[in-house]
């Protein structure tokens, strides 16, 4: 067991690099989700901020149950519930994104915050769950996938239709549509478009969802924005990797993205079902990269499982779902040569593109859908109770080592 007092120390609000791999003993004082599963988390000064879809936690100690309605927040130091933000959330969340001045922004399937109306996007007060009225950001027509917040500005992903579709960048003050991003993503694969996630870094946003134009421009399911002007262009990159087929379960096949802590270069991880190539994959890009036809770095498959969530921290990349192995190119739904055991959770070292030993093990159920790294350790959202052999149901931590 992980000594509490390691997380003391005062902690900055944003994920930040790290110099080695966090440890693989989960600490002890995160609070538990009794139900559902956990999509989003978010850290607001010392504060966790847990989106998804559930109705109760509990303290750590699992002694007291506090009824919460798709949202919640725990002090990170002590892991204590916070008794004033208790909003109800009429809906799942699936985004979340630190706002200024002790605020969070909330996005997901739903249409209001303690009875009073918010589509697809809210802004909340941390210390009490207050709905901010001055935050208009207009969603309509779907929901909230995906949020990415820098400085003055809030980058939104979706299947909405309004202000814009699918893709947005708003005043983060206002909620007001931004003049200057008028990047639209279209042709879809399958019914409709949606964007399934994406990251800002310095200049250049990076986006996945199931879309094959930005723009008119062939983008197949991935593309980057040039945001570094007043005005948003999309970048002389493009990459066919994911314009290859999966499953036909799975028309678009995309999921979690996350940039390097220096903006070089992002991962990006899939689903797609057990037919090798890029399916069920996680794979490294660079971000500054030239060319129509750029590609991966590297690839590591699991063999036939999907991931939803990674995150990149330099020491390592991070990845989380439902699978069995990595390093398992040959496998199909069964562990191909070199395969490595790494259920649930995984971390491949970002130059090589190869499986570390970190295996702390979950449950797998239907997979982490949540990672945020941190300055005190990583922090993981799931839908099930065992993580690092230990329970911690739907939410957990691995301290800095």
């Amino acid at each position: 067991m992980f000594a509490r007092v390691a997380l003391a120390a005062i902690i900055a609000s944003a994920p930040v690099a790290h110099a080695r791999v966090v440890s693989a003993d989960p600490i002890d004082s995160t609070p538990h989700v009794l139900d559902g599963i956990v999509n989003a988390i978010t850290v607001v000064g010392r504060t966790v901020v847990v989106g998804g879809s559930f109705s109760e936690v509990s303290d750590a100690s699992r002694r007291t149950v506090f009824a919460r309605a798709n949202l919640f927040a725990y002090d990170l130091v002590t892991g204590r519930v916070l008794a004033d933000f208790a909003p109800s959330v009429a809906g799942p969340v699936y985004g979340l994104a630190a706002g200024e001045r002790g605020t969070v922004y909330v996005g997901g399937e739903f249409h209001g915050v303690d009875n009073q109306r918010a589509r697809g996007l809210a802004r909340l007060r941390v210390s009490d769950g207050a709905l901010d009225s001055g935050f208009q950001p207009g969603i309509g027509g779907g929901m909230v996938t995906t949020l990415a917040r820098q400085g003055s500005k809030l980058y939104v992903g979706g299947d909405f239709v309004s202000p814009r579709a699918a893709l947005a960048r708003l005043d983060a003050g206002t909620g007001a549509p931004d003049p200057g991003f008028t990047v639209e993503p279209d042709a879809p694969v399958g019914s409709r478009v949606k964007v399934y996630a994406l990251a800002v870094s310095g200049g250049r946003l990076v986006v996945d969802g199931s879309f094959t134009t930005l723009d008119g421009r062939s983008r197949p399911q991935l593309g980057l924005i040039d945001v570094s002007g007043l005005t948003a262009k999309v970048d002389p990159w493009r990459t066919d990797t994911y314009a290859r087929k999966c499953s036909t379960s799975f028309p678009s096949y995309v999921r979690g993205l996350d940039f390097s802590p220096d903006g070089r270069y992002f991962v990006v991880v899939t689903t797609g079902g057990a037919k090798g190539g890029i399916c069920d994959t996680a794979a490294r890009f660079e971000t500054y990269a030239k060319g129509s036809a750029i590609r991966p770095t590297w690839v590591n498959s699991t063999g036939g499982d999907s991931l939803y969530a990674v995150a990149v921290t330099g020491a390592a990349v991070y990845v989380g779902g439902h699978q069995r192995w990595l390093d398992n190119p040959e496998g199909r739904d069964s562990a191909g040569p070199g395969a490595v055991s790494r259920p649930g959770i995984g971390a491949i070292h970002p130059t090589t593109g190869k499986a570390l030993s970190w295996n702390p093990t979950r449950e797998r159920g239907i997979g982490v859908k949540a990672f945020y790294p941190h300055s005190s350790g990583l922090l993981v959202g799931s839908d099930t109770t065992r993580l690092g052999r230990e329970y911690h149901a739907r939410i957990g931590m691995f301290p800095r080592s």
